[in-house]
């Protein structure tokens, strides 16, 4: 199984709120499926988890920040892509703290158009409540940290 890393995103605002995207999959291997998760994706070539997280920031949200500082966890698991192709998903997730909530879609792929319906800033308390599925299954734990 290929291993596919990437990096996350806990993207916090003042209000201690954490942005989520919601995916929603229509035409492709995971068509059906709907859940919430971090931004984020894998890396390039040559390319270290720290500056993905930095280019994912940006592409993802329009967020520039110049760094992230150590990752605050990480994950493995096998995970099917969209093309049906089951991976070895390792995950290193990144803080960033933001007083900007305007999001921007410029830098968004032809895929994420498609999946990424929507986006909320998240409270702890909406967290603990929620019976959606949210993606890491542990966010709320991370977000202790943050």
């Amino acid at each position: 199984m290929r291993q596919r890393d990437s990096a996350r995103l806990l993207v916090i605002n003042p209000s201690k709120q954490v942005l989520l995207f919601h995916f929603q999959h229509k035409n492709d291997a995971l068509a059906g499926q709907s859940h919430w998760a971090t931004p984020g994706g894998g890396l390039e070539p040559g390319e270290s988890f720290e500056a993905a997280a930095v280019r994912e920031l940006f592409e993802e949200t329009g967020l520039k920040v110049a760094a992230v500082g150590d990752s605050v966890a990480e994950r493995r698991f096998p995970m099917m892509l969209p093309s049906g192709e089951t991976v070895l998903s390792v995950e290193r997730y990144f803080v960033v703290h933001t007083d900007n909530e305007r999001l921007s879609r410029e830098g968004w792929t032809a895929h994420e158009v498609q999946v990424m319906a929507d986006h909320k800033w998240w409270s702890l308390a909406e967290l603990r409540e929620t019976r959606e599925t949210v993606w890491p299954e542990r966010l709320i734990e991370m977000l202790k940290n943050a």
